[in-house]
């Protein structure tokens, strides 16, 4: 049995797993996934590459699906499109054109920094699900772990920002769902946990600092209304 049609049987068994009454013709959601892939794989197999070659050629068709770049991208001019937008302390940011979440803000005494909104995620300690992108949470990730040039991002790495989320009575909410963030600590992509402790409440104003001290007492507030 060749590998393609290994991979023919494959999908077979997976798309009558997925709609036992498909009739290969009629549109299935799932079932349309696995073709896309048997064909891409078939192609991979009609170009006759060794294990070897089909091992890199792998790799590249992953990160290409994954919308990373095939080669680090470099601090030059043609990389980066101007997207600034008013700005009080006239920050002039740009948008990479090979990868568009990441982003260079140039301040106005001359400092640069990076950021990639796809590079840390948030995940609620209590509900592992529950994960989401935040702003403050990147932030503190940039802080520590600033984007350097060239920037060649590997596949699914990914910082976590363990965090807990509440609304803690008696406290003022203008946010209908809590009144209450702590941003715990950090899980690096090799996995190496570093202590964030960072504790923030609902104002008037938005989410504004508070310590940890009062991050407890609006816990124990929480666990009293539970």
């Amino acid at each position: 049995m060749s590998m393609a049609e290994w991979a023919e049987n494959e999908v077979k068994l997976a798309c009558k797993k997925e709609n036992p009454d498909w009739d290969g013709q009629s549109f299935d959601y799932g079932c349309s996934c696995y073709q896309s892939a048997l064909k891409a794989f078939k192609s991979l197999c009609e170009d006759g590459h060794s294990g070897f070659s089909y091992s890199v050629t792998k790799n590249i068709l992953k990160r290409l699906l994954d919308e990373l770049p095939l080669t680090p991208i470099e601090d030059t001019e043609e990389n980066w499109n101007d997207i600034t937008l008013p700005d009080e302390d006239g920050t002039i940011t740009y948008q990479c054109r090979r990868k568009s979440s990441l982003f260079k803000d140039v301040k106005k005494d001359g400092t640069v920094s990076y950021h990639d909104c796809d590079r840390v995620y948030c995940q609620e300690v209590d509900d592992p699900s529950d994960t989401y992108v935040n702003v403050t949470a990147r932030k503190f990730v940039d802080e520590l772990f600033p984007i350097t040039m060239p920037y060649y991002p590997k596949t699914f790495e990914r910082y976590k920002v363990m965090v807990k989320t509440f609304s803690a009575e008696g406290y003022p909410k203008d946010n209908e769902d809590y009144n209450t963030r702590g941003y715990l600590f950090i899980v690096t992509p090799d996995n190496k946990t570093i202590e964030l402790g960072k504790y923030f409440a609902d104002s008037e104003d938005g989410m504004i600092e508070i310590t940890h001290k009062e991050y407890l007492e609006r816990l124990e507030h929480e666990k009293e209304k539970k």
